[in-house]
């Protein structure tokens, strides 16, 4: 006799229940974590996206935010809004995959002519399907780093 018998197939099957029963919690808080630190990269970017803008055009570029993106405005914070590249018609570069800003520096950040940060600061960004959080912190220098 050849074949699988009905045992055999609902072992296999058992098997595969439970390995999937096991592996699903994992892939669940690793596609979280991962659509976090995307989030923060994606942040990341925006920002040395300003600096580099700033020491491109030789002027100060303020980097505004709100809880799901933020605009460039060169000369300075009472300047004139960036359009380009990534930006909708106001200006504003949206984050991606549900993340939010929950805090940042009071005063926006200033990137200089040279690339230094005026003032320094820290970013929160806040995952969309749970509490985690990633900090992006902007140096005086002007270096942006995901500790």
């Amino acid at each position: 006799m050849r074949g699988v018998g009905l045992a055999e197939l609902l072992v296999v099957v058992a098997i595969l229940g439970l390995l999937a029963a096991l592996g699903v919690p994992y892939l669940v808080s690793y596609w979280q974590a991962s659509t976090l630190t995307a989030g923060a990269q994606e942040l990341q970017t925006i920002l040395n996206g300003a600096r580099q803008l700033a020491i491109r055009n030789n002027t100060s570029v303020c980097v505004k935010r709100n809880s799901t993106g933020m605009q460039y405005l060169t000369n300075g914070c009472a300047g004139v809004v960036w359009t380009g590249a990534g930006t909708d018609n106001a200006g504003w570069i949206p984050l991606v995959n549900g993340v939010t800003i929950t805090a940042g520096p009071a005063p926006d950040v200033v990137f200089t002519y040279l690339g230094a940060a005026t003032p320094g600061g820290q970013y929160t960004v806040k995952a969309p399907s749970n509490a985690q959080t990633l900090t992006v912190t902007v140096a005086g220098s002007g270096r942006v780093t995901i500790p």
